[in-house]
């Protein structure tokens, strides 16, 4: 299997993944669902902008915040007949709203999550899923109890044709036995968001503080945690942590700095899960290590790199040229799919609207997003404590 075999298998496959979107949009097509969105700030406006450009599939009825300058703002995001309210019960008590998206700093996540369901919605929920361990346990058995509402929760790798592909080569063996993971999410900059008023700082900057936000872990690392629950079928049974306000001296409660270390003692695996507001060298990193060769991914795009052993098996050779942003020195890694995939939001709301409309369970569902949220929690509370957390037989799923 050579350079140029690689890349066409995986480009197959991708391209198979965009067809296979493409079918059930067009199956679909006369379907339209009425949403609404609940939360309208930079993820929010950001889901609602994929939305704005999917309109045989979403009808926008209202949307929801309680600060009116956000409201203003989304306006150019929505239909002009959508309505614009501060209190979401409103969204709810509509009978002609079908689904709504759940936006809000991840302390109100879980009480709204659950009025919409028990309102018969279906829900897409932005991760991490809940604030704390015992929401997470309690929202899964009120969404277990109304099979056929829809309930997803916003982890956007687990519909990419490219980490689809990265668990298919983690599942088939092509890396071999795997036992060390590093993920960064770093970043050069105090993550604060502008104050028209000092009386809005907690409701606009509230990943500052630990009422609302679980900071760095819940809103960054989240993502690759969860990935790596889903590609290797696993949880991990051990983790520490540790971490400060070292940079920003500026009254946040939550931390700058933070660094976790998970044990999957069923893999034989150790996952290293960092995030810095103090350096952005390295951005977005996540490499996956294995005896037979490595993956190494941008949230977009990404590289094999096989080991010695393997390069003569596959005849690959050395000095492979790329034009993405790991390959800096044609250091021989080999692109996993011949060309970036889109924003995961897009993959994600086609699987969103292909499950209400085919009610099919999405592959971010109640049962992933708890166990994503029990590890985000677990992470936090090894971090902010110093004490290890292990995994509980009641977590599993």
């Amino acid at each position: 299997m050579h350079r140029r075999s690689f890349v066409k298998k995986s480009a197959l496959l991708s391209s198979g993944l965009l067809v296979g979107h493409q079918v059930l949009a067009d199956l679909y097509a006369d379907e339209v669902i009425n949403v609404a969105m609940i939360g309208c700030g930079d993820r929010g406006k950001g889901v609602l902008s994929v939305i704005k450009f999917m309109p045989a599939k979403f009808n926008i009825k209202a949307y929801c915040d309680l600060l009116d300058f956000r409201l203003k703002e989304t306006e150019k995001y929505v239909p002009t007949d959508a309505k614009a309210v501060k209190d979401y019960h409103q969204i709810l008590n509509d009978k002609t709203i079908d689904a709504v998206f759940i936006a809000t700093p991840l302390s109100e996540h879980f009480h709204i999550a659950k009025d919409a369901v028990l309102a018969g919605k279906h829900v897409y929920l932005e991760k991490t899923m809940t604030y704390n361990i015992a929401q997470a346990l309690e929202l899964k058995k009120i969404v277990k109890q109304r099979p056929k509402q829809i309930f997803q929760v916003g982890y956007q790798y687990r519909y990419s044709p490219l980490y689809f592909k990265v668990k298919d080569m983690i599942q088939s063996g092509y890396l071999g036995k795997v036992s060390q993971i590093d993920c960064r999410w770093d970043r050069n900059g105090n993550w604060r968001r502008a104050v028209p008023d000092p009386s809005l700082e907690r409701k606009i900057n509230w990943r500052m503080y630990k009422e609302y936000s679980g900071g760095l872990a819940a809103e960054l690392l989240s993502h690759q945690i969860d990935f790596i629950n889903w590609a290797f079928e696993t949880q991990p049974n051990e983790i520490m942590g540790c971490g400060g306000i070292d940079i920003f001296k500026d009254g946040r409660e939550t931390y700058d700095n933070i660094q976790a270390v998970l044990r999957y003692n069923e893999k034989g695996m150790i996952g290293n899960f960092g995030a810095t507001c103090g350096n952005a060298h390295d951005g977005y990193l996540f490499k996956i290590k294995g005896t037979k060769g490595s993956v190494s991914l941008l949230t977009n795009t990404g590289l094999f790199y096989p080991e010695e052993s393997t390069k003569k098996d596959l005849g690959i050779v050395d000095g492979v040229s790329g034009a993405t942003k790991i390959v800096v020195n044609k250091d021989g890694g080999i692109p996993i799919l011949d060309k970036p995939t889109m924003d995961g939001t897009n993959y994600a709301l086609e699987e969103f609207y292909k499950s209400v409309i085919t009610k099919k369970e999405p592959a971010s569902n109640i049962n992933t997003g708890t166990q994503a949220a029990i590890c985000v929690a677990m992470c936090n509370e090894a971090i902010y404590s110093g004490n290890k957390q292990v995994w509980k037989k009641e977590y599993s799923v």
